[in-house]
């Protein structure tokens, strides 16, 4: 019965849109802006570039919503083009890396550093040598502290732009990864292998800067 509302409401919003409801469509951007600008700032160099590219994708949607055949969600719908804008402007910059260009089997990047367990030989092969710390150890205070926060965004901003994309889609706005497939093309297997690869990167990030503290 939800999921049937939640359509209702959606066409009655594209409808709005359609319209020319300038209501509807600010409602839409205090929505989806702000995720936008994220995804945006993981294809080009600057955030003023993600900006413009955030701005012609909103274009994009306008001129569009009239061929906007409703066979995805709207969400998806406005968020491929945003992806499409924003590749264009990374592959101008070079700085748009395809995201089905992954390490070969067999080469996949090691979610933990080898050198932190024993080497083979060694009475304990295999076992951890320096192991993580657990999140238990630290502070509530200093988890959720701004400096903490402020790390956890530069870790994922340091990330490979399509290791960055999907990261910030699914940990940072909360997608499925159905809806992370569908918006960037990508396979499962690409997508869970690309989420992985972000977070062992950022857990070894945030370890370096817990143990620096």
């Amino acid at each position: 019965m939800r999921k049937r509302s939640g359509a209702a409401e959606e066409k009655s919003l594209i409808a709005a849109l359609r319209r020319g409801d300038e209501a509807a469509f600010e409602a839409l951007v205090d929505a989806y802006g702000p995720a936008m600008l994220r995804v945006a700032r993981s294809f080009v160099r600057s955030a003023a570039v993600a900006e413009e590219v955030v701005q012609e994708a909103w274009l994009g949607v306008l001129r569009g919503l009239d061929r906007f055949e409703e066979r995805s969600s709207l969400k998806t719908w406005i968020f491929r083009i945003l992806t499409n804008v924003a590749k264009t402007r990374g592959e101008r910059e070079g700085r748009s890396t395809p995201f089905s260009a992954l390490t070969p089997e067999g080469t996949e990047e090691a979610a933990v550093d080898p050198d932190r367990f024993f080497p083979p030989g060694h009475s304990s092969a295999g076992a951890w040598a320096s192991p993580p710390h657990p999140w238990e150890d630290v502070p509530e205070e200093r988890l959720l502290s701004n400096e903490t926060v402020a790390a956890l965004d530069r870790a994922i901003e340091a990330l490979p732009g399509s290791q960055q994309t999907v990261i910030t889609l699914r940990d940072v706005e909360g997608w499925s990864a159905e809806e992370v497939c569908n918006v960037l093309g990508i396979t499962e297997t690409n997508q869970r292998v690309l989420l992985h690869r972000a977070r062992s990167r950022v857990r070894r990030a945030l370890e370096q800067y817990f143990d620096e503290g």
